[in-house]
């Protein structure tokens, strides 16, 4: 899932931040919810790209365009020739290859191949050489979820061409975290003959107009004396923007942010990835310290804000300058402008303020958002948030086989499935510092940690439980499908 200012980030040194997923994002600046690893080989099962010829418009019956779109696969802990094969959705930023998280382990329990398509228009599979409002039409999760399928079908033929065979099918399941973890679910939704079932990590499933809830976790993940210190620190700057507005940034690292809009969602995403990420001990402690001390506080979040959120986390300021994200130009580093178009779009996520006790400046509100979409795309772009909930069913998905889980500390949960229902176990892993993709990622959940090792989560007993109820659900499904010699059922 990381979504909503969701943005992303370059890849910075060593660190995961997109999936994934889901502040202004899923793993990499919180603007976007998406997953960003170092490119040490230890943090990848494999980096070597592949490529597939993909359609452009899956819902044209006379565009015959295609897209060189690329995916990877880890045949490993593979059991050939009738192992199952383990589908890993990537998400809104570039797929550099498939990352050692858990579900490496869960691969060779089950002696599984892994394989992992990059999502249309991110990294090296832009269908495009410019990224134009025009252009980017074709960029929607509808027609991801048809890759996907499309991919699926062919991969499966592959094999069965090189094993000599003909319409043999393995068992398949579908894996995603945040914005992928949605794609995972609906997935499932959609394709049911395609795979055994599906694990949706954070998966944001519900479309949210305005995303106040996004905030308010924010506020009880932080808990009573950093929640006051952080709402301080908000006044202060609110102030401080009336009379000192170009000190006050430059002090942030951020003059470039020239619309106080985006520097204020700059302050805010800073403060959201400690507990969207598993950090939160990062932030809390030395700004409830310095209040103790009667210290500058915006001197001291200035002080979080370079070290840890652009320095060590590795965000760039320019992620959130508009006139960055009017840049049209095809970057595979980049992928901001291009989760703003969803944003935009199809699922909004706008994280406003709350009317009142909010963490984020007022001044974050459905206007700035409104006028982000229409100043970077164009008149007429908006977020057709009830269609998109009126087409997948929002957390009343009417799926079967499919596995929610989410981190308790984490602000996106709320736009996720937090209650089971038949066939669709929802799991919340509660912990101090659980929050995006606890399930695969372990503690913290950025920077990786190798396997999704959770020792240092808080509550290692909490992870281990979810673990072991996934591991059945996919014991489980995987079984029944074999049993019903068919992929999926």
């Amino acid at each position: 899932m990381g979504m909503m200012r969701l943005s992303k980030c370059l890849v910075s040194l060593l660190f995961l931040v997109a999936l994934s997923g889901f502040t202004h994002g899923f793993v990499m600046s919180p603007r976007t919810l998406l997953n960003r690893f170092s490119q040490n080989s230890n943090y990848y099962l494999t980096t070597e790209e592949h490529w597939f010829d993909q359609t452009l418009d899956h819902y044209s019956p006379y565009d015959y365009r295609q897209f060189k779109q690329r995916y990877y696969e880890f045949l490993d802990y593979f059991q050939v020739p009738d192992g199952p094969i383990f589908l890993k959705i990537c998400g809104e930023s570039s797929c550099n290859g498939i990352s050692n998280d858990y579900l490496g382990v869960l691969a060779k329990k089950f002696g599984a191949a892994v394989v992992s398509l990059e999502h249309r228009y991110y990294g090296k599979s832009s269908p495009f050489k410019s990224h134009t409002t025009e252009n980017l039409k074709y960029l929607s999760s509808k027609q991801a979820l048809f890759d996907l399928a499309v991919f699926r079908q062919w991969y499966q033929e592959s094999l069965n061409l090189k094993r000599n065979k003909t319409g043999a099918e393995n068992s398949w399941f579908v894996f995603g975290i945040s914005y992928s973890g949605a794609l995972s679910a609906w997935f499932r939704l959609k394709f049911p003959h395609l795979t055994c079932g599906s694990l949706a990590s954070s998966g944001v499933v519900l479309a949210v107009y305005n995303y106040t809830d996004f905030d308010k976790q924010v506020g009880e993940s932080a808990g009573p004396e950093c929640k006051a210190v952080l709402q301080e620190i908000t006044e202060l700057v609110d102030r401080s923007l009336e009379s000192n507005r170009k000190e006050l940034k430059k002090q942030f690292g951020a003059a470039e942010l020239e619309i106080d809009g985006d520097f204020l969602y700059f302050l805010a995403d800073a403060a959201v990835i400690a507990f969207q990420y598993g950090n939160p001990d990062t932030l809390c402690t030395p700004l409830v310290e310095a209040k103790k001390a009667g210290e500058d506080l915006v001197a001291v979040y200035a002080k979080y804000v370079k070290d840890f959120y652009v320095g060590t986390f590795g965000v760039s300021v320019e992620t959130y300058n508009q006139n960055h994200l009017k840049n049209t130009a095809v970057n595979e580093g980049s992928s901001d402008r291009l989760w703003w178009f969803q944003v935009c779009t199809e699922v909004a996520y706008f994280q406003v303020a709350p009317s009142n006790d909010s963490v984020r400046s007022s001044k974050i509100n459905t206007k700035y958002h409104l006028d982000l979409c229409k100043n970077v795309f164009g008149e007429g772009i908006y977020p057709e948030v009830d269609m998109t909930n009126i087409y997948y069913g929002g957390t009343k998905i009417a799926g079967s086989k499919i596995v929610f889980t989410n981190g308790s500390q984490d602000p996106w949960r709320h736009a996720s499935k937090q209650t089971s229902s038949p066939d669709m176990p929802s799991y919340i892993i509660t912990c101090q510092n659980c929050g995006h993709g606890t399930d695969m990622r372990g503690c913290p959940q950025s920077p990786l940690s190798i396997e999704g090792n959770a020792e240092n989560c808080s509550a290692l007993d909490a992870v281990n439980k979810v673990r072991q109820k996934m591991i059945e659900h996919i014991d489980l499904w995987l079984s029944e499908c074999k049993g019903m010699g068919r992929s999926s059922m």
